[in-house]
C-alpha cells in the first residue's frame, strides 16, 4: 500500500513537471513566435541573413487611438535581417515564383504571368536584399552609356544570345554595349538619322525642331535607342518585361537610361492618354492584331494628336506569304483607325496618328474598331483593363498637333493647355516651378560636401505632383522618374512638360530591379501612405531595395514623420552621412517641416561594410 502510495505522488510529479514544461515551452513558443508574426519586426543583432519568406511588417492603424506623436512605433530594430544573396534580384511585384507559391493562374497567351502580382501581406520579405558578391560603385555617366561592371549584373546569357546584333559584349570585368540592336547592326545613331530622313525633318534631326520630346520604346532591349535619343534631346521611356531576357531593364538602368519594366498584356500601360509624340518598336515580337488590335488601341491612346508610330519587323517588308498576310490585316486594322502611313522605306513603316475626330465622324456605322464610351477616362491607368476601342479627342483638343505644346525646352517652365483639367491655375503651376526651384537649390547645398560630380543619374521623384522637382534638375545630367499617386494622379501635366513619370502605390513594391536609383525623393510620402495605413517600415525597406550604395535618399515631412524614420537609420545602414535641417516656410509647406538627406552605405552579402 505504501509503495502504490509513492507510485502515485511520482506519477503526480511528473505530471506537474510535464505540464510546467509545456507551459514553458508555450510562453517560449509565444515570444518568439510575436517576433515573426505580421505586425511586428524581428531585431537580428548578427544581421544574420534570412529568407524573409515568413516575416510580416508593422502597420500603423493599429495605433490610430494614440495621439499623433505617438502613432509611430516608439521602438525600432537595432539591426535589420540581411536576405539570403538568391534573392539580390528580388522585385517582389514581379516574382514569377510568387506566382506558382499563390497557385495563380495567369493567361500566358495575353502576359498576365508579365504583369503585378503583389505578395500579401504575410508574404512580404522583411529584409535588406544584398548586392551580389564583388558588386561595385557603378561606373558614372556618361561612360555607363557604354560599359557597366559585370560583377553588378552577372548575367552574359544575352551578350551570347545577341552576338550577332550587337547589343552587348563580355570584355573583362565589364559588359560593354556598342549601340547594335536587332534592326539596327550599324548601331542606334544611324538608324535614328534614318527616322528622322523617312520623316523629312530638318537637318536630319529626329527632335524636329523640340516637337518630338517624349518616346515610348516597347520592347526596348538594353534601350540603346533610347541612348542615343538623348542627345537629342528625346527622352524615352524604354519599357521591356522581366521575360526570358530578364535582365534588359536591369541593364539599361545600369547604363542611366531611362527605362523601367512593364508589359503590352491586358492592363493599361501606367500613363496618362497623350504623353507621347512618338512609339518605337523595333522586332518587339509583339502580337499586334492579337484581341481586335487592343495593344495598337493602347499605343493610340497615349499617342499625342499626329503622333508616329515607328515599326521596324519582317511583316513591314518581307514579301512571304505568312508576312504579307500578317501587314495587310495590321494596314486593314489601322486605315480603320483612321492611321496613315507616313513613309515606308527598307524594314522601316512609320504610321502617323489623326490630328482630329473628323476620320472617326466618317467611318460607317458599325466599323470596328468603335469609339470608346463617353464615361470612359483615358487618363486612368493604374491597375485599369485595356479596352478595344479607339479614345476619341476632347473639343478643347481637337484638330492642335502635339495637344498644342511647345517644342522643347520652352514647354518644361511653360503652363501647359491640360492644367485646366486638374484645376489648377497658370499662377499656381509657375509658383510650384519657383519654389520647387528654390528648394533643390538648396537641397543641393545641403549636401555639397559629399555629393560629387556625375555621382548621381538616375533620380526618383516619389511625389511628384506638377513635376517641379524634376524641372528645377533641368541643367544637371540627371533624369527623373516622376512618381504620381493613384489618386488625384496629375502625370499628364509632367509629360506635357516633356518629361516622363509613372503611376504607383506606395503601399506596394515599385518594378524596379534592386540597386538602381542614385537619389530618392520623398516629398510627404510618408504622410500620406500613414493616413491609408500603410507601414513605413514596409516603404522604408523598399526604398533601401532600389537605391544604390553610396545613394542618397532625400525625406522631407512632418516632424513626427522624419523622428520616426530617424531611428531607422543605423539599421538600414543610412548612416553613410546624414543631416537633419528645418526648412523655412513656402507655399507647398504641409504643416512645420523637417528635411532629412541620408547615404546609404556600400556593404557586402554577409552584413559587413565594403571599403
Amino acid at each position: 500500500m505504501k509503495q502504490k502510495n509513492h507510485r502515485f505522488h511520482t506519477t503526480k510529479l511528473l505530471t506537474y513537471v510535464l505540464f510546467g514544461l509545456i507551459a514553458v515551452l508555450g510562453l517560449v513558443c509565444l515570444y518568439y513566435g510575436s517576433s515573426f508574426a505580421p505586425g511586428s519586426r524581428r531585431s537580428d543583432e548578427n544581421g544574420s541573413l534570412l529568407d524573409g519568406s515568413d516575416l510580416g511588417f508593422g502597420r500603423f492603424s493599429r495605433h490610430r487611438d494614440l495621439p499623433d506623436e505617438q502613432r509611430y512605433y516608439p521602438e525600432a530594430p537595432k539591426s535589420i535581417p540581411i536576405c539570403d544573396i538568391k534573392l539580390s534580384e528580388l522585385i517582389p511585384c514581379l516574382d514569377r515564383n510568387l506566382i506558382y507559391q499563390l497557385k495563380l493562374k495567369p493567361n500566358l497567351s495575353v502576359m498576365e504571368h508579365y504583369e503585378r502580382h503583389c505578395p500579401p501581406l504575410e508574404r512580404r520579405y522583411n529584409c535588406l536584399i544584398p548586392p551580389p558578391k564583388g558588386y561595385k560603385i557603378p561606373i558614372r555617366w556618361p561612360a555607363s552609356r557604354d560599359e557597366v561592371w559585370k560583377a553588378n549584373i552577372p548575367h552574359t546569357h544575352l551578350a551570347e544570345e545577341k552576338s550577332d546584333q550587337h547589343w552587348m559584349i563580355v570584355d573583362g570585368e565589364k559588359i560593354k554595349f556598342p549601340g547594335g540592336g536587332t534592326h539596327f547592326h550599324d548601331g542606334a545613331d544611324k538608324y535614328i538619322v534614318g527616322l528622322a530622313q523617312m520623316l523629312k525633318f530638318p537637318g536630319d534631326k529626329l527632335h524636329n525642331g523640340g516637337h518630338i520630346r517624349n518616346v515610348l520604346d516597347v520592347g526596348c532591349g538594353v534601350a540603346s535607342f533610347g541612348a542615343y535619343l538623348l542627345p537629342l534631346d528625346i527622352i524615352a521611356m524604354s519599357l521591356a518585361p522581366n521575360d526570358v531576357h530578364e535582365n534588359q531593364i536591369q541593364f539599361a538602368l545600369e547604363r542611366g537610361i531611362p527605362s523601367t519594366l512593364g508589359v503590352l498584356g491586358t492592363k493599361r500601360l501606367p500613363y496618362p492618354s497623350r504623353s507621347f509624340e512618338l512609339a518605337h518598336c523595333s522586332r518587339c515580337r509583339i502580337d499586334w492584331l492579337q484581341r481586335d488590335g487592343i495593344l495598337l488601341l493602347e499605343l493610340d491612346r497615349l499617342l499625342r494628336p499626329g503622333g508616329y508610330f515607328a515599326y521596324s519587323s519582317p511583316e513591314a517588308y518581307e514579301q512571304d506569304p505568312e508576312n504579307r498576310k500578317i501587314w495587310n490585316a495590321m494596314y486593314s486594322l489601322l486605315k480603320r483607325m483612321c492611321w496613315k502611313v507616313a513613309s515606308k522605306r527598307g524594314q522601316t513603316v512609320i504610321w502617323s496618328k489623326p490630328l482630329s475626330n473628323s476620320c472617326y465622324l466618317k467611318r460607317d456605322p458599325g466599323t470596328q474598331p468603335p469609339l470608346c464610351s463617353s464615361g470612359n477616362d483615358p487618363d486612368a491607368s493604374w491597375n485599369v483593363s485595356m479596352k478595344a476601342c479607339i479614345t476619341p479627342y476632347s473639343a478643347k483638343m481637337h484638330k492642335e498637333r502635339w495637344s498644342g505644346l511647345l517644342p522643347w525646352p520652352q514647354r518644361l517652365t511653360a503652363a501647359p493647355p491640360r492644367l485646366e483639367e486638374i484645376g489648377v491655375s497658370a499662377e499656381k503651376f509657375l509658383e510650384d516651378t519657383r519654389i520647387w526651384h528654390s528648394r533643390v537649390i538648396r537641397y543641393w547645398k545641403q549636401m555639397k560636401s559629399v555629393i560629387e560630380k556625375n555621382s548621381v543619374r538616375n533620380i526618383m521623384d516619389m511625389n511628384s505632383n506638377l513635376g517641379g522637382f524634376a524641372a528645377a534638375l533641368k541643367d544637371k545630367d540627371v533624369w527623373v522618374m516622376n512618381v504620381a499617386p493613384i489618386k488625384m494622379s496629375r502625370l499628364k501635366i509632367i509629360y506635357d512638360r516633356g518629361l516622363i513619370g509613372t503611376v504607383h502605390d506606395w503601399c506596394e513594391a515599385f518594378s524596379t530591379y534592386p540597386r538602381t536609383y542614385d537619389l530618392l525623393h520623398a516629398w510627404v510620402v510618408f504622410s500620406e501612405i500613414e493616413e491609408r495605413g500603410c507601414s513605413a517600415e514596409d516603404l522604408l525597406i523598399e526604398m533601401d531595395r532600389i537605391l544604390r550604395p553610396d545613394g542618397f535618399v532625400i525625406i522631407r515631412d512632418k516632424i513626427s514623420v522624419i523622428n520616426h524614420i530617424q531611428k531607422f537609420i543605423p539599421a538600414l545602414r543610412w548612416d553613410g552621412w546624414l543631416s537633419e535641417v528645418e526648412p523655412g516656410m513656402d507655399a507647398l509647406s504641409v504643416g512645420e517641416e523637417r528635411v532629412l538627406i541620408a547615404r546609404k552605405k556600400l556593404w557586402s552579402d554577409d552584413g559587413f561594410m565594403t571599403m
